[in-house]
């Protein structure tokens, strides 16, 4: 079948996530590609604003029924100096990032281009939005703001981002801490028996590793990132590490990050080391009230052949979910090794996800 419509030439939606990848976007850092993608919004006859935290929204003309929200996150996982130029091997493009989120920032824009085209006549009342700060660290927080200032005024919320036939009905919450331990430090030999702040990370890490974490509601721990001491023949005065704690239930993360937080300054005591616990993160678990909006993107899917997906996951859904807006997240491209450097999708899968979006558009505008 081919996805190809009036307003949209085939391998246009690809060609625009190349361009964008090829823009960085590291963690905190996303001026740059929020600038790039204003610019293709306003080619694309819109009028584009970056509000206070970095988010680059434009409102489309036109369309009738509900106020629907369209985000795709600018962001990536990769740091400053990535090579992140698309190469083509196989019938696949490989770039960091290309997949997460560049093919469904370039869906969006192909969108955006289609309707100035005048090929998409049925629709909602659309509001795009690049949004900051979704993987890591950003801890949601240009979706955050964003459902924070729309409070009231939208009827929907569709975050755009991972596989086609991918329908994120639930989301995954999660509280990230940085815990700091610190000693007098000293020599390996002549002050043997002084505390060692790496000495109690490790045990922190083991306390973590015994924490009880239920099956159901499905939740998780993880040590992503440790760091300490500064060479072999000394006792380290400093160490840190990095913890995510996650469930699709509120409650159980509530206590898993109370046990958690427990652990770590008890086994702090116990060495008698000094231990700073900072909360780096903060995401909702959230579910309910989208079960029409889930069931018309199944449909959307199915009408352009293929198969829809249901599943929880850590998206810019969760701010709108936690907040009681219908919101869900939807896939729109073939790929995989998300977050890493081969990450690669399948160009021509953009096409098909840009159609079903378009399916997806088409049914939230009838009365």
């Amino acid at each position: 079948m081919s996805a190809a419509r009036p307003g949209t030439p085939p391998g246009r939606a690809a060609a625009l996530a190349r361009s964008i990848c090829e823009v960085p976007a590291p963690p905190f850092d996303e001026g740059r590609r929020a600038s790039f993608v204003a610019e293709l919004w306003r080619a694309a006859g819109l009028e584009p604003r970056i509000d206070a935290i970095g988010n680059v929204l434009a409102d489309v003309p036109g369309g009738r029924g509900p106020r629907v929200v369209l985000a795709a996150h600018l962001d990536t996982v990769f740091e400053a100096g990535t090579d992140v130029t698309v190469r083509e091997k196989g019938g696949r493009w490989y770039a960091p990032g290309l997949g997460d989120n560049s093919s469904s920032l370039g869906v969006l824009t192909a969108t955006a281009e289609a309707i100035d085209a005048g090929a998409l006549s049925q629709r909602p009342r659309l509001l795009l939005a690049a949004t900051v700060g979704e993987e890591g660290l950003g801890d949601l927080r240009g979706a955050k703001a964003l459902v924070a200032d729309l409070r009231g005024e939208v009827d929907a919320f569709i975050a755009v981002d991972g596989h086609l036939g991918g329908v994120v009905h639930q989301g995954v919450g999660s509280v990230r801490f940085e815990a700091r331990l610190s000693g007098p430090g000293g020599h390996s030999w002549g002050d043997y028996g002084t505390p060692s702040a790496l000495h109690a990370l490790g045990d922190v890490i083991h306390a973590l590793t015994r924490m009880e974490v239920p099956r159901l509601p499905r939740s998780s721990v993880n040590v992503g990132v440790a760091r300490g001491g500064t060479t072999v023949n000394a006792i380290a005065e400093e160490a840190t590490c990095t913890v995510d704690l996650r469930s699709v239930d509120a409650e159980a993360l509530k206590r898993l990050a109370a046990d958690a937080e427990r652990r770590m300054r008890s086994v702090a005591r116990r060495h008698g080391v000094a231990v700073e616990v900072r909360r780096v993160g903060d995401r909702p678990a959230a579910s309910g009230g989208n079960e029409a909006l889930v069931v018309l993107a199944e449909q959307a899917l199915r009408s352009v052949g293929v198969e829809p997906q249901r599943s929880a996951s850590s998206t810019d859904a969760n701010a709108a979910m936690a907040a009681g807006l219908p919101a869900l997240c939807f896939g729109v491209y073939r790929g995989g090794d998300a977050h890493r450097a081969g990450e690669w999708i399948e160009p021509a899968s953009l096409d098909e996800g840009m159609l079903a979006l378009r399916e997806l558009l088409a049914v939230l505008a009838q009365p």
